[in-house]
């Protein structure tokens, strides 16, 4: 079962003299990934070299280091910690001494699993979407179960009486969280499956 990171990781290490830094933080699409990369990549710094895997997309960049020693090993790094919904960026500042391919390859992939090996990780778990509305009342009490259950809120929408909840749930689960949420609510609230 692949994993991504439940928040922002980061790693720093010296190698012969060049220092790297690697960020790494959860994403959800292509956009989030360059934007992640494109928001934390410092112009100061000699290389600023990075991979991202959502699903079956993935992309790298060696960012001037000779092809194939950045990119491809951070993305190898991230499907090595069986990784998915991932961006991962290392940052390079040059210290005076070559690394040579090999070293280069080895440093930004060991420091790009690192990050990953030292960031708290979540179990990908498949979803299906479902919304329950909510009197105002009930709310604070569903909300605080739903963490339990593995239930994520994608959207709230308020009315005069409460909150309709659209979440997303671990697939397979909708008959035992529905009865969960009958239990709670004394008969009160009902989970509808979205199409």
């Amino acid at each position: 079962m692949p994993f991504t990171l439940r928040a922002p990781a980061e790693y720093r290490e010296e190698i012969r003299k060049s220092r790297f830094l690697a960020l790494a933080a959860p994403i959800t699409t292509a956009a989030e990934a360059q934007a992640f990369i494109e928001g934390h990549s410092d112009r100061t710094a000699s290389h600023n070299c990075w991979a991202w895997k959502c699903g079956a997309q993935y992309r790298f960049s060696d960012d001037g280091e000779p092809g194939g020693t950045a990119g491809r090993p951070i993305l190898a790094a991230i499907e090595g910690q069986d990784c998915d919904q991932v961006a991962v960026l290392v940052i390079r500042w040059y210290g005076g001494i070559q690394l040579g391919t090999g070293g280069l390859a080895r440093a930004y992939g060991g420091s790009a699993a690192k990050c990953l090996q030292g960031g708290a990780r979540v179990e990908l778990v498949a979803r299906i979407q479902a919304r329950c509305h909510v009197p105002f009342a009930e709310l604070a009490r569903v909300k605080a179960r739903l963490d339990d259950w593995q239930v994520a809120i994608e959207r709230e929408d308020f009315d005069a009486s409460g909150a309709l909840l659209h979440l997303a749930l671990p697939a397979g689960q909708l008959e035992v969280l529905g009865r969960q949420l009958a239990d709670l609510s004394r008969g009160q609230l009902r989970l509808v499956p979205l199409e």
